[in-house]
């Protein structure tokens, strides 16, 4: 087990049809394998605290999911309802839309009241990186920055793409040396896993976490 990998992992499971019990699951994965947190939907939040007191396992949610289409409101609330249930960490989607049309104070407005609605827990922006050109990422970036957010991220995982090794290089980039950058969508085993660290990035979303970590 390359539990030093395994630290740098959000387990995750944000499938649609999840239940209680493959939520469980994931968490008790999670404490095995000392990953860096389980991410989940926002109704799962309180449950999944409650299974992982005790580790350093962080409860990790996503806001505004998958689409970031929501209302700024809507994705304001979701995040107080989630750190009111006892996540440490909110992982939010950008309005996508709104970074297309060129609106970018739009989209550091809706950054901006996730990250006061979180209080202390960190927030990662996920730019949906399939969706925008590189100059859209890098303005992205740029936002997220601004509006005082902990990391970016690639993707949800549910769109036309994932993350990539060239993706992480240039939001590197664009946050600079100090800001986390989080891989995430379509990575399955350690080598890809590396490969993204490699390139800059600090976190790693997955739900294949066994297959990356085992030795």
């Amino acid at each position: 087990m390359n539990y030093e990998l395994a630290s740098k992992i959000d387990h995750t499971l944000l499938k649609a049809d999840a239940t209680e019990a493959a939520i469980l699951k994931v968490c008790e994965e999670a404490r095995e394998y000392h990953t860096a947190s389980v991410c989940v939907n926002t109704c799962w939040a309180a449950t999944v605290k409650k299974a992982l007191a005790g580790s350093r396992v962080m409860t990790c949610c996503v806001v505004g999911f998958p689409l970031g289409a929501m209302s700024t409101m809507g994705k304001a609330v979701e995040t107080m309802k989630a750190v009111e249930d006892g996540a440490d960490e909110i992982d939010m989607v950008i309005n996508i839309g709104r970074a297309k049309g060129g609106d970018w104070d739009y989209v550091y407005r809706d950054i901006k009241a996730v990250v006061s609605a979180a209080g202390d827990a960190k927030v990662k922006v996920i730019l949906e990186t399939c969706l925008l050109t590189d100059e859209e990422k890098v303005e992205a970036c740029k936002a997220a920055v601004r509006a005082g957010a902990a990391f970016v991220k690639t993707s949800t995982g549910f769109s036309t793409g994932g993350a990539t090794v060239e993706d992480i290089k240039l939001m590197r980039a664009a946050v600079g040396p100090e800001m986390g950058v989080k891989a995430s969508g379509g990575i399955r085993d350690k080598a890809a896993a590396m490969a993204m660290l490699e390139a800059g990035a600090t976190r790693i979303g997955a739900s294949a976490t066994g297959a990356i970590v085992a030795d």
